[in-house]
């Protein structure tokens, strides 16, 4: 609804720029005349012989490139607007006029050049050749479509702060309650598991299986968004994610619970790959420092208050298990709404290329195009490249690799303790089911906490973008301005791990566990802002692959983790399974402080990442 209203915008918008840009076009053109009354006119009208003078090199030109490109004229694109002036000057044609005798002639303006002169007059326009990939300069020349000047309305990036925030806040709403659904299952696997008549780690599946689902969506979501907008995607693959979870709620066996899950989370996984795009689309980097923690923690909310709402589900004597699906889908069908009708599309080509239909229609001119519109490359060329292309540079990056380590490793902490809380709060503490849900409320302050750091995060950032722009007006702010969080809240996760591992003892008070809680919350939200800021800094228009590649690897070995983590607990205890991933933790530490001094070197030698 709102992407229906927008492109309506668009229309009045354009028709806008275009009575002030007609007025450009008649000065030009009276200018044109002057010229040629002052230079007595360069095409002079011959009444002896019936020959016509010669006219002047230029305006030859023009009519012979006119003639080749069937009526169209096609006068070199430039940047400077004396330039563009002069050459619409030249943009016309001859042709006979029926008032005139015989043998005379007389220069009239055709619609074709006068459309030409109209795209060089209009602010934001390049007229061009096609390159090669574009079908070759033989198809013409393109006006191409951009920004009419930084403060266009149409960029999403000049709308109001309350317009961007309002969206960010729907897309932070749509990343939580897919987390949300990733994690619910996880509080009922006792009620489930005897229902079906399975083991507790064969249930425990519904919760993996799903995560494993958002690994595999995340290859093809991004390609399409590319393709159709943000906002399609998003609306598309919400829809069926939610049928695909009446199908888990209803599900009269695990095999059917399992496959509906997976399918749920595959189309599920679309936030966790476009939400960050759509935050680039809406703002700046420099903006960014504050935008991203909030889509950051609703995201990691989402998967912590499942528990704290499926536990009690578990425990309630009227309720089925099934209600926790079935709460889900309410909560899901609300935001499905709230996107339809508040959110609007923000991905760049899509609303340019509806900025060029719409003056195409204005105009009755063809030759406007949207960049994404003279792209040739086929959406099953981009699916096959968004498959290949991450795994190669999981492989090849050592930021990918690297990162992608870090961020599985805190991934699988997170979503171990999904069944790992119950050994810590229900075996040694003696909490109910629901009471148990209620321990995740420790991580949530901790998440919530992050907030404390935005002013110090803006104040460093501002201090980077000083030094860049000291060393000159083009210098960007390099990616390790990104690295800070890590380096501040990356060190509380090895320290909150061994100490709720060795201070969760029935001797020691529950809240000890409890405030090492916090700490973690703290920083797992730290290190994935990070990790997200720095690879999107890092690769730029590579970005989207290399995002896709460390959500494939954090979610499908999260996801098999939490298969692991019930005999691993079991059989290790609390205090030595949390010791050996505060260890892991602990040593992966060293990577954000590692790239901030050796960062810059890493990337010169990266095939993927700019200089």
């Amino acid at each position: 609804m709102q992407s229906v209203l927008q492109y309506r915008r668009f229309r009045k918008i354009l028709e806008a720029q275009l009575e002030r840009d007609d007025e450009k076009v008649a000065g030009l053109r009276q200018q044109r005349r002057n010229h040629r009354s002052t230079k007595n006119s360069p095409l002079a009208l011959r009444k002896d012989g019936g020959d016509v003078a010669a006219v002047d090199d230029d305006e030859n030109a023009a009519q012979e490139d006119d003639t080749r490109q069937g009526n169209f004229s096609t006068t070199p694109s430039t940047t400077s607007s004396s330039t563009r002036h002069a050459t619409a000057e030249i943009d016309i044609e001859q042709t006979p006029d029926p008032d005139l005798e015989a043998g005379d002639l007389h220069i009239v303006p055709t619609q074709s050049t006068t459309g030409t002169t109209l795209g060089h007059a209009l602010t934001g326009i390049e007229v061009r050749d096609r390159t090669t990939k574009e079908g070759g300069s033989e198809l013409g020349k393109v006006f191409v479509v951009a920004w009419e000047h930084e403060k266009d309305p149409m960029n999403p990036q000049s709308w109001g702060f309350a317009r961007r925030t309002t969206a960010t806040m729907v897309l932070s709403f749509i990343g939580g309650i897919v987390g949300f659904a990733s994690a619910i299952d996880s509080a009922i696997i006792p009620q489930a598991m005897e229902e079906f008549g399975v083991s507790e780690v064969a249930e425990s599946l519904a919760t993996g299986i799903f995560m494993i689902g958002f690994g595999a969506g995340a290859l093809i979501a991004g390609p399409f968004s590319e393709t159709v907008g943000r906002n399609p995607i998003y609306i598309l693959t919400m829809a069926l994610y939610m049928v695909f979870l009446v199908g888990a709620g209803a599900a009269p066996s695990l095999s059917a619970q399992l496959a509906c899950r997976f399918f749920s989370g595959m189309f599920g996984a679309t936030p966790l790959v476009c939400a960050g795009g759509s935050l680039s689309d809406l703002w700046n980097p420099a903006e960014r420092v504050f935008a991203f923690p909030m889509f950051a923690c609703f995201s990691f909310l989402g998967p912590l208050i499942a528990p704290l709402v499926g536990g009690w589900f578990g425990e309630s004597e009227t309720l089925s298990w099934r209600w926790t699906e079935w709460i889900t889908l309410i909560a899901s069908g609300i935001i499905l709404i709230v996107v339809v009708l508040i959110q609007p599309e923000t991905y760049h080509p899509i609303l340019l290329k509806w900025k060029a239909q719409h003056l195409r229609r204005l105009t009755g001119d063809k030759r406007y195009r949207g960049g994404i519109e003279i792209r040739k490359t086929p959406l099953a060329m981009r699916l096959v490249r968004a498959l290949y292309r991450p795994v190669l540079m999981f492989i090849q990056e050592p930021i990918i690799i690297l990162f992608g380590l870090y961020l599985t490793v805190v991934y699988i902490v997170l979503f171990t303790f999904l069944t790992g809380y119950t050994f810590i709060f229900t075996d040694i503490y003696g909490l109910s089911q629901g009471m148990t849900g209620v321990c995740f409320v420790g991580q949530m302050v901790g998440v919530l906490s992050c907030g404390a750091l935005i002013p110090l995060n803006v104040h460093l950032r501002k201090r980077d973008i000083a030094r860049a722009k000291a060393l000159g007006p083009d210098v960007k702010v390099a990616p390790e301005s990104r690295l800070y969080w890590a380096m501040i809240g990356g060190p509380a996760i090895p320290i909150s791990l061994f100490w709720m591992g060795w201070t969760a003892r029935p001797d020691i008070s529950i809240w000890s566990p409890l405030l090492a809680s916090v700490l973690f919350g703290f920083g797992i939200l730290c290190v994935f802002m990070t990790t997200y800021q720095y690879i999107i800094d890092s690769y730029e228009v590579y970005a989207a692959s290399a995002l896709a590649s460390i959500t494939l690897i954090r979610y499908v070995i999260s996801g098999a983790m939490i298969e692991i983590s019930i005999p691993f607990y079991r059989n290790m205890g609390v205090a030595y399974t949390l010791t050996i991933l505060g260890s892991i933790s602990g040593i992966l530490v060293l990577i954000p402080f590692a790239f901030y001094k050796y960062g810059p070197a890493i990337r010169r030698k990266s095939k993927y990442a700019p200089e």
